[in-house]
């Protein structure tokens, strides 16, 4: 049995969809690690999380630089990855105080607002070495884009912005507006948000192809404990 997982970050842990083979589940989950616990070992789950991070220095991650010149008029969606170090400070004053001596950057409110989920992917990559075998990040505007074949019109949080996208998954899978229907009703406004919902659909309609994903950059740098700092994409609908 193939499983395909997409799992986005919201309000009361991890969104995912999941297919096993062709049956869809979804649901939330308030950790990582009760999530990825009984992958098979042909399973493919994107995350929309940092993987990979450097500990100093003034150069960003290549992959975060792409995918901003990808996404053009939505580049904003893409915060800069902390440096490692970072994933310990306690409040953002230290980390902010932390980022600027470690690389001479500032650090948005954005990235230290994601940063609890960031430490606890990375602590998880640490204890369970072998997942990086199957978790890989992924961006969901940079997927949309990529299926696009340019960047989306409007921000998902519009009437438009959703139209659009929706459109693009219901070329993936002819039952995409059920299945994103059915897991809002479920958790939006709960656990999640509808942009939850939407983007962990994306990501696991993108992990149902793995032969065909792509890396961005095409030669991925790895940071100091080997992981590479990449985010993989689905070229063109088809």
């Amino acid at each position: 049995m193939r499983v395909a997982m997409g799992i986005d970050g919201c309000r009361d842990g991890w969104f995912y969809f999941r297919f096993d083979d062709d049956r869809a589940t979804f649901g939330v989950s308030p950790r990582l690690d009760l999530l990825l616990s009984d992958l098979p070992a042909d399973a493919c789950v994107l995350v929309d999380i940092p993987i990979g991070l450097r500990a100093r220095g003034k150069k960003e991650r290549l992959c975060d630089q792409a995918a901003r010149e990808v996404l053009g008029p939505r580049r904003a969606s893409v915060f800069a990855a902390p440096v490692r170090p970072v994933l310990k400070a306690k409040d953002y004053a230290a980390a902010l105080a932390q980022t600027r001596r470690l690389t001479g950057r500032g650090l948005s409110k954005q990235s230290w607002n994601i940063v609890p989920k960031i430490r606890e992917m990375d602590e998880l990559l640490k204890v369970r070495p072998e997942l990086a075998r199957h978790v890989f990040e992924a961006h969901p505007e940079v997927l949309f884009a990529g299926l696009a074949g340019g960047p989306m019109s409007d921000k998902k949080s519009t009437r438009t912005g959703f139209t659009e996208r929706m459109t693009i998954l219901s070329i993936l899978h002819p039952d995409a507006e059920t299945l994103v229907a059915s897991a809002f009703l479920a958790h939006g406004g709960f656990e999640a948000a509808r942009d939850d919902v939407v983007d962990a659909f994306v990501l696991a309609l993108c992990a149902r192809r793995p032969t065909q994903l792509i890396s961005l950059p095409p030669e991925p740098e790895t940071d100091p404990r080997g992981l590479p700092m990449q985010m993989l994409y689905l070229p063109g609908v088809s």
